[in-house]
């Protein structure tokens, strides 16, 4: 280097605004990264409501008005429709020619899953 830049006496700030800030620097060892997240079993837990007052974890509530949902046997998805060889529910076409291919003891197997084992014609 050129003597004149090493005997200078100009001193530069300890933080230049146009600089990125190093995670070390912004965070040191030990510190929190980010926003700790409280579930809610936690915060309830850590208010100490008092029993008798409702919450979220003693509340009751009558059934829905609502019918249940119907969900496929077979992916899990929305099921609107019913095989009536079989009474597995199925989402698409596609399904339900899987449905069809299926031996009887498979299709009482999935039906045993709902709770709704029927003997088979």
């Amino acid at each position: 280097m050129e003597p004149e830049v090493v005997n200078s006496e100009t001193v530069l700030p300890a933080v230049l605004p146009f600089k990125r800030v190093q995670m070390s620097d912004k965070y040191p060892k030990g510190q929190a990264r980010g926003r700790h997240w409280k579930h809610l079993k936690q915060i309830l837990q850590a208010e100490n409501y008092p029993p008798d007052q409702p919450n979220y974890l003693n509340i009751e509530s009558p059934p829905s008005m609502y019918p249940s949902k119907k969900y496929c046997d077979i992916t899990g998805f929305e099921a609107p429709y019913v095989d009536p060889r079989t009474n597995l529910r199925y989402a698409n076409p596609d399904v339900f020619k899987r449905i069809r291919m299926l031996p009887d003891e498979y299709v009482q197997r999935y039906l045993a899953l709902r709770n709704a084992a029927v003997v088979l014609r």
